[in-house]
């Protein structure tokens, strides 16, 4: 039979508080998140409230006249009403053409119905194509199969495959070539049908014209290599005849809703800001992307003034505003600390550019602030500084590095950027190898094994050399 006892044991052990985790949390928060997580507290405790807009905020800058520059999302335009998952629908006609003049440009979408409203088909017909046309990407690719279109669609409505591939037909002889297209070959394809001579005056000679079309429909592997001495080969053509079919071919537009696609909005809002100074650069926070936040002083007089143990969820909402102030205020002051201990590491850069950056590591940095590498990875990571060569994440300026002879060591963004600005500057008859390059980076005292220039440029996706001269020969 088991006894029972006591037993006193003393240990260590960490313990997070609600306060230290908000802490933790704010300052992971890129700047955009912070504004929504403070927008949550502001909408939910009465006792945290926003000072009165002071005048710096009435002229659009912050208290020290810095002007804020940031990429805002452009407003998608309206489109017409989506047809329902299952059914067939076509819209009225004056529904898809009405679109007043100060609504801008049109949508994909909104300039395939409008062809479509002016075409002569049956209401069946015409609720296909728009089905059709709400399943094109970004690209104006189809972006699923027939077969996976055709059973998305009610069994009761009775369609068949045929009739899709005949919706699908009408839609691809739409403006612009080569929309609603499956693939890349169809898509070259489509746009090889009766190509813009006035664009494409190559495809005015019928054996280029042909010669294209057997190029798309069945060696576009081929092509991509740049080997035109195989593709020659394999086509048993004359040597100009393929040279003006492909450089034709090079022209196509592998996208065509390219014109319509408006890329995503990239916010890039600084966190701080460099200026240069008789001390050098210096960092200086960016006051517009601070949260203004204060205790409400009316609900605060009455706490203080209630009896003991009366409105006691009141008294908690206090503790958590009082926490969030001080927790944003502690999370800018970090930024800052670490923002200005990389530009003192990188003062080069500010000057010259990522050829001059430094190799910097997490660990110097938290060593010099006596903070954990945790915390300074957390204070750098969405966080952006705005710097005389654009605005940068302060992730970017961290980096291993690399020896040199007779000089400190380089970082490895410097060196990539040294091979970008030797293959922008080559002679693209005769491209630079890779042994070239390292060649000319030994030549600037940077020491390099040729497997790591090849690793360097296929991570910014720049071909070999003999691609490089093969696409050359193309154009």
């Amino acid at each position: 039979m088991s006894r029972q006892s006591l037993e006193l044991r003393m240990g260590q052990h960490l313990t997070l508080t609600p306060a230290l985790q908000q802490s933790i949390r704010l300052l992971q928060l890129s700047t955009l998140d912070l504004e929504l997580e403070v927008a949550r507290a502001l909408a939910e405790n009465p006792l945290l409230d926003t000072p009165e807009p002071s005048e710096a905020a009435d002229t659009g800058t912050d208290g020290n006249d810095i002007p804020v520059q940031t990429i805002e999302a452009e407003p998608s335009p309206q489109t017409a009403a989506e047809t329902p998952a299952g059914g067939l629908r076509r819209e009225r006609d004056d529904e898809q053409l009405e679109r007043p003049e100060s609504a801008g440009e049109i949508s994909l979408r909104e300039h395939l119905l409008q062809q479509l409203g002016t075409t002569h088909v049956s209401e069946r017909d015409a609720a296909l194509v728009s089905l059709l046309i709400d399943d094109l990407n970004d690209d104006g690719m189809m972006e699923s199969s027939l077969p996976e279109v055709l059973s998305m669609l009610d069994p009761q409505t009775g369609v068949e495959l045929d009739e899709l591939a005949a919706a699908l037909r009408l839609l691809q002889s739409f403006d612009p070539p080569g929309v609603g297209a499956r693939d890349l070959s169809e898509c070259l394809l489509l746009q090889l049908e009766q190509p813009d001579l006035a664009v494409l005056p190559v495809f005015a000679d019928e054996q280029v014209l042909a010669l294209g079309r057997e190029i798309c429909q069945h060696h576009l592997d081929t092509l991509a290599t740049g080997n035109l001495g195989r593709l020659r080969e394999q086509l048993d053509c004359p040597a100009d005849l393929l040279q003006q079919a492909c450089t034709g071919i090079r022209r196509l537009n592998p996208r065509p809703a390219s014109q319509w696609t408006r890329p995503a909005a990239d916010f890039a809002v600084p966190d701080v800001i460099a200026r240069r100074t008789a001390k050098g650069w210096q960092i200086q926070l960016n006051e517009s992307v601070v949260p203004k936040l204060c205790i409400n002083e009316v609900y605060a007089q009455a706490l203080g003034s209630a009896r003991s143990g009366e409105h006691t969820a009141l008294h908690g909402q206090l503790q958590e505003a009082r926490w969030l102030i001080r927790n944003v205020s502690q999370r800018f002051e970090t930024i800052m600390r670490v923002s200005q201990a990389i530009a003192d590491h990188q003062q080069a850069f500010f000057d010259e550019g990522w050829g001059a950056i430094r190799p910097l590591t997490l660990r110097e940095i938290s060593g010099e602030l006596g903070l954990h590498e945790s915390t300074v990875s957390r204070a750098t990571t969405q966080k952006f500084m705005l710097t005389p060569f654009g605005t940068v994440e302060l992730k970017r300026f961290f980096g291993g590095g690399l020896s040199t002879e007779g000089r400190e060591a380089t970082s490895s963004t410097a060196v990539q950027s040294r091979i970008k600005g030797f293959i922008q500057s080559e002679d693209r008859a005769k491209p630079l190898s890779d042994a070239q390059l390292v060649k000319l980076l030994e030549e600037q005292g940077i020491t390099i094994a040729r497997r790591t220039v090849a690793k360097y440029r296929e991570q910014m996706r720049i071909p070999t050399a003999s691609l490089r001269k093969s696409q050359a020969s193309i154009v």
